[in-house]
């Protein structure tokens, strides 16, 4: 296999660096860690994905006993934001989704949008010490600190340093140069399958796949491999600590579903990256690095709710519910009402599935230029009322006032509009603040979510205390919306608010709990890993080698 020689190749060229590579510090300098985040991989499909082989590598890793492996719950909302900031800084942040609006500055927040998730983290580190101080961070959301980093959202635009590692690596540049003509190599094979398809088949080729080729490329060789060359050479330097995160698979899994064949075999490039690093960590000794591996989250396969709505979006839907409690009728053609339509070059893309990043990007198109890109088929948008959609969950804000509205001021405004909206086909629960604590709308029904609470859509579930201690510390979030809206357990299955078959941010067992891989000589807490948060102090303390 070609692959085969590729990684003989490269173990050639990782015992030339070590023989070559410069002294590192010595090992009594502190111990150091390398945390591996595979974004978006669920328990059950790293279980499938060992048995199935698209993760040999871990699987080795797991039964040679090199790595020991915990159950690890991400806490609510199941996103990489909410996850990375715990982690990172040892807080429960105030990130209810990928993106939302906060009443008081009266701000939209979307983390890829250029400067969101530097003024978060910002928020995140006054006052307190990022894990990745002095190390390096790679492909993440948040820096941890770190004073190199490349492609985190944070810098996207001014990587940190990010070069350094790989100047500074012995034998850089030979390994910098096999590392370009592999990509070169990979990327004409995709190029040259692409080119055979539209030989067999003229019209396979349309601008959806053209988009999703480049991706593909772009993601899948080439930041993959260059992400792995430069933590090789952060290893090889000694960084104190190193952070990458492979966006992969969770990109195959928003676009496939999760255990679609295309995710699959994005997961198994993700493991034999994760092989080299590994490979890198065993030879070197002296530095003292310990290896994780773990996930943000997981995802449950989906269907886009338009296909269970008639073809009205949720904002649409939200707002015809308010509008009818109000005892307002909407203007609306008759018969079914259609979606809402696109002009100019990206009409048609609604309809579409498409990959779930770049369905994130085409919903900041919208939000941004919507005289351009929609024709107004759907309700106006009243004053004073904002629809916020970030996956499987949907955030409704009442904007006249900073702070949130509790379940009694809204049924005053809106009387019976959550109960309706609740017994959508397309709408699995509703959550809302109350002067005794968070409520739930389920099947036009409100109940309670305090400890012991009966009747919830989640007493079946063996980690039913989890999920309610998780929402409740959802809705107190001040940014979490007015009215936060789950497509996670609706009658027709789950269901997301953006055209995509994998999704996550819920409470489902898929996306809420992950793993973590450790090894076996060290002592993790011993209390359930139940929130990230939980894992703060033990990367903290790397940093201090007494404590340890």
């Amino acid at each position: 296999m070609m692959d085969d020689f590729v990684l003989w190749l490269q173990r050639l060229a990782d015992r030339a660096a070590r023989w070559a590579r410069l002294r590192v510090p010595a090992a009594g300098d502190g111990r150091r860690f390398l945390i591996v985040q595979i974004d978006g991989l669920s328990r059950g499909v790293l279980d499938r994905a060992i048995r199935g082989g698209h993760a040999r590598a871990i699987g080795r890793l797991l039964s040679s006993g090199r790595l020991r492996r915990r159950d690890l719950s991400v806490g609510i909302p199941s996103s990489t934001p909410a996850f990375q900031a715990a982690l990172m800084y040892g807080v429960r942040p105030d990130i209810p989704g990928f993106h939302f609006y906060d009443k008081r500055e009266r701000a939209e927040r979307y983390f890829p949008r250029p400067g969101v998730a530097d003024l978060i983290e910002a928020r995140l580190a006054a006052g307190r010490r990022g894990i990745l101080e002095g190390g390096a961070c790679y492909g993440c959301i948040f820096t941890g600190g770190a004073a190199e980093s490349l492609w985190t959202f944070t810098h996207l635009l001014r990587p940190t340093r990010a070069g350094g590692a790989l100047l500074r690596a012995p034998l850089s540049g030979v390994v910098l140069a096999w590392v370009i003509a592999k990509c070169v190599v990979l990327t004409v094979v995709e190029l040259t399958r692409a080119l055979l398809r539209l030989v067999a088949d003229p019209l396979w080729l349309d601008r959806r796949r053209v988009k999703w080729l480049l991706f593909k490329i772009g993601l899948s060789i080439w930041s993959r491999q260059f992400f792995t060359l430069a933590v090789s050479a952060a290893l090889y330097r000694g960084t104190p600590a190193v952070y990458v995160n492979y966006l992969e698979y969770d990109v195959f899994a928003h676009a496939f579903g999760p255990t679609h064949a295309l995710a699959l075999r994005a997961l198994r490039r993700v493991d034999r990256s994760i092989a080299q690093l590994a490979r890198i960590v065993r030879r070197l000794p002296e530095c003292g690095y310990d290896l994780y591996v773990l996930s943000d989250h997981g995802q449950t396969p989906t269907r886009p709710f338009d296909e269970v709505s008639g073809g009205l979006s949720i904002e649409g839907t939200v707002l015809g519910a308010l509008a009818e409690a109000r005892g307002q009728a909407m203007e609306a053609p008759p018969g079914p009402v259609q979606p809402r339509r696109r002009t100019g070059r990206l009409r048609g893309l609604g309809r579409v599935r498409v990959p779930g990043f770049f369905q994130r990007f085409l919903t900041y198109l919208e939000r941004d230029f919507p005289a351009l890109l929609m024709n107004g088929d759907e309700p106006a948008r009243p004053e004073g009322v904002r629809v916020v959609v970030a996956g499987p969950n949907a955030f409704v804000y009442f904007t006249h006032s900073p702070a949130p509205l509790d379940a009694e001021r809204i049924e005053q405004r809106y009387p019976g509009a959550a109960a309706a909206l609740s017994r959508h086909p397309g709408i699995g629960f509703i959550l809302a603040r109350s002067s005794t604590g968070p409520v739930c709308w389920y099947r036009g029904r409100q109940v309670a979510l305090e400890p012991g609470s009966l009747d919830t859509p989640f007493d079946n579930r063996p980690d039913r205390e989890v999920v309610l201690t998780g929402l409740r510390e959802l809705m107190a979030m001040p940014s979490a919306g007015d009215l936060v809206l789950y497509g996670i357990g609706a009658p027709e299955g789950d269901v997301s608010f953006l055209p995509e078959v994998g999704a996550h941010a819920g409470p489902s067992e898929a996306e809420l709990h992950t793993f973590l891989l450790y090894p076996p000589d060290v002592e993790l807490p011993g209390a359930p890993l139940t929130h990230p948060i939980q894992l703060y102090p033990h990367f903290a303390a790397y940093a201090e080698p007494a404590v340890r």
